[in-house]
Order: C-alpha cells, then structure tokens, then sequence
C-alpha cells in the first residue's frame, strides 16, 4: 500500500518499465525488482488510483478528522454537563462561602484595573546580578517584587482559613497543604489577571508588569508559565466563583502527593 500510495502522489507510474514485457511474478521476494509489475499487481488486486489523495487532500483530511474529534469531545462534554445534577443546598452554601472567602483576600477585587500601576519599563531591564544560589536577577525588579510577595503570601493564607473544610484540618495538616499551594495560588491570581491589551499581569491586584520584568526580577522560566497561563484563561472571562473553587481545589489537593 505505501508503494502504491507514493507512486499515485508522485505520478511516478508512467516512468515505469519491465524488462520482461510485463509478465514477471510479484512476490515478497521478487516485488523489488520491477516496480512496473508490481504496480500492476495493486491495480488487479483492487487498489484505486483514485482513492489516493494528494498532499492538499490529505493535510484537508487530517484537519477534518481533528475537527470532527474536538466537535466530539466539546459535544460529550455539553452533554455530561446538562446531566449533571443541580448543588444541594449545603454545597451552594459551600460555594458561597469559597467564593466569599476569596473576595475577601483578593487585592483590589474586580476594580484591579483601574487601581494597577505598571512597573517603569526600565526596571527588569538592567545588568543581571549573581544570587548567592547562581541565578541572576535584575535587582530593582526583585527588589519589588519582595515588597508585595509577604502581603500576597499573607492573603493566600487568610483564604485558607476561611474554609471549613481547611480550618478543621490539623495544623500541621494546614501548614502541609499551604506549603504544597501557596505559589500556585498566587501565580493563579496573578494570571486570572493578565491583560491581553497590555500584555502584563498585575501580581497582587496592583502592579502590572511585562513577561521579561517578571522573568528577571526573579522567577525565570515560572514567569513564561504564569503568562502562558493568563493568555488561555483569559478567553474563560473567569468570574470570582471559579477563580475561587479553582484555588479550592488547588489548596485542599496540595497534599496529595505526599
């Protein structure tokens, strides 16, 4: 079947000859020898010329199986949804409560946009300094972002401990779970909060900075994951319950690779 496929897309068959008139025998064996009788033999065992598509068919075919397979799977999803049952009434009171629990400890709120202020383009822009662990950092940038990293560590916690679920836990239990999650919650915050116009996220609800600022004031490659991050979320237009479940989920999780 390659042979045949690839003799059709490259219309190579007029250049083939036989030595022998035509009647050599094709096998496994010999099919190498006379590519003239062995496309003939594909011929008189049913294969067809026309079956074959050429590059453009084949790539437009590959692209509609995808199509189809994503329309499926967006389908099944829908589908799984609408049987899905509707919350008792103890896990709307749940949710509200999560919901909650993240307004409360989330800088700024939904007016972050207007209260942001974007980091000076110069800074994260500077002669990189050696760490005593051999990464280099622009200073002035890590030196900023130390200033609102305590607070947004301060607020993660804070949202923790406004669940139930979490504040019956153990402590050592908590100090586990927060240890596991607390970068992921506020690189989650951060990137629910990028901004495709500007092409910044606003870490803490009130400084917006570039990728290369993040990246060199100290997060490296984390900072291409953050911004990638916010890129995708930004075409959900989460609203302040999923954000919240989100973080939820990523806090009560945490501890399960341990």
């Amino acid at each position: 079947q390659g042979f045949f496929r690839r003799t059709i897309q490259k219309n190579l068959h007029p250049t083939y000859s036989c030595k022998y008139d035509g009647c050599c025998v094709i096998d496994k064996i010999t099919r190498n020898q006379c590519q003239l009788c062995r496309f003939k033999k594909c011929i008189s065992v049913g294969m067809a010329m026309d079956l074959v598509l050429d590059d453009s068919k084949r790539v437009a075919k590959r692209k509609l199986i995808e199509e189809n397979r994503e329309r499926r799977r967006k389908e099944e999803m829908i589908k799984s949804l609408q049987h899905r049952p509707n919350p008792s009434a103890e896990e709307w009171e749940l949710i509200h409560v999560v919901t909650e629990a993240h307004r409360s400890t989330n800088a700024q709120g939904s007016h972050w946009k207007q209260k942001r202020k974007f980091l000076p383009e110069d800074i994260g822009q500077s002669p990189m300094a050696s760490m005593p662990d051999g990464d280099k950092v622009d200073l002035e940038a890590f030196s900023e972002f130390t200033k609102i990293i305590t607070p947004a560590i301060t607020r993660v916690v804070d949202f923790a401990k406004k669940l139930p679920m979490f504040s019956e836990l153990p402590c050592e239990d908590q100090i586990i779970l927060l240890k596991g999650c607390c970068m992921e919650i506020m690189s989650l915050r951060a990137a629910v909060r990028y901004d495709p116009e500007s092409e910044t996220l606003t870490l803490s609800g009130e400084m917006a900075v570039k990728r290369e600022q993040l990246k060199n004031g100290g997060l490296g490659v984390v900072s291409d994951a953050i911004f990638d991050l916010g890129k995708s979320l930004s075409a959900f237009n989460l609203d302040d319950t999923e954000v919240a479940l989100l973080q939820a989920v990523l806090l009560m999780s945490s501890g399960s690779g341990g």
